[in-house]
């Protein structure tokens, strides 16, 4: 059923993301490096300017590990903003600091609005991410447009050298994956350079190893990451 209360959700279950292995995506757990620094930064922030922030960069950059904490700490409702639908007679209303996942491709930026409408009469904090900033974002309200475009904003970067190698690890780890350091050696020296590219590749050779039932060697991440590969191998 739709609720007009506050604090109910259009339905609950649809909107509210779910964050896939959300008990990794802690403070203890995320990786700090200078790529994510002017980020981790502003997020600390006790205020921010209006009390939106626009998060943005490459998939694999920790953002969505940051919206996490975010609202963890602030006891904010995470939304994903693909899920939103227009339901005619009422509207999803959240109580309390909002994130938004997801915030530059929304399905219903009706939805979108009346959320940072209320978020400002109430004063609550909302913290928005996407892969792109809002003024590379097309939106089709002027509206939500001009004041998404007005928003802070603050970005990850690629993973640098040191970034890279950590991350590899703890995705393997988050998996349960043991493998040797010789091939995770060979995994780092010749994966493109880019978070999405080790969270993808990890992600073929768990699921190659668990429908072969065989341990993840070089020979496998050749065959399973031919076309992430470096040519250089």
């Amino acid at each position: 059923m739709v609720e007009q209360e506050i604090g109910k959700t259009i339905p609950a279950e649809q909107l509210v993301l779910g964050l896939q292995r959300s008990s990794a995506l802690t403070v203890e757990r995320f990786i700090p490096g200078p790529s994510n620094a002017a980020a981790r930064a502003w997020i600390a922030r006790s205020h921010w300017p209006d009390q939106r922030l626009w998060l943005w960069g490459p998939s694999g950059t920790g953002k969505t590990h940051l919206l996490s904490m975010w609202a963890t700490k602030h006891n904010a409702t995470v939304v994903d903003a693909r899920l939103f639908v227009r339901s005619p007679g009422a509207r999803l209303q959240v109580q309390g600091n909002l994130a938004i996942d997801n915030a530059d491709s929304p399905a219903d930026e009706v939805t979108m609005l009346h959320l940072l409408n209320d978020a400002h009469s109430h004063a609550e904090r909302v913290l928005m991410v996407g892969r792109l900033p809002p003024s590379r974002t097309h939106f089709m309200l002027p509206d939500l447009a001009s004041r998404l475009r007005a928003t802070a904003t603050t970005a990850t970067g690629e993973p640098e050298d040191a970034l890279r190698a950590t991350l590899l690890l703890s995705l393997l780890a988050d998996r349960q994956l043991v493998v040797s350091q010789p091939v995770t050696d060979w995994l780092w020296r010749h994966l493109p350079r880019t978070g999405k590219a080790l969270v993808c590749a990890v992600e073929q050779l768990d699921q190659a190893a668990l429908a072969r039932g065989v341990p993840i060697t070089r020979a496998l991440a050749q065959e399973v990451l031919a076309d992430l590969l470096t040519s250089d191998i």
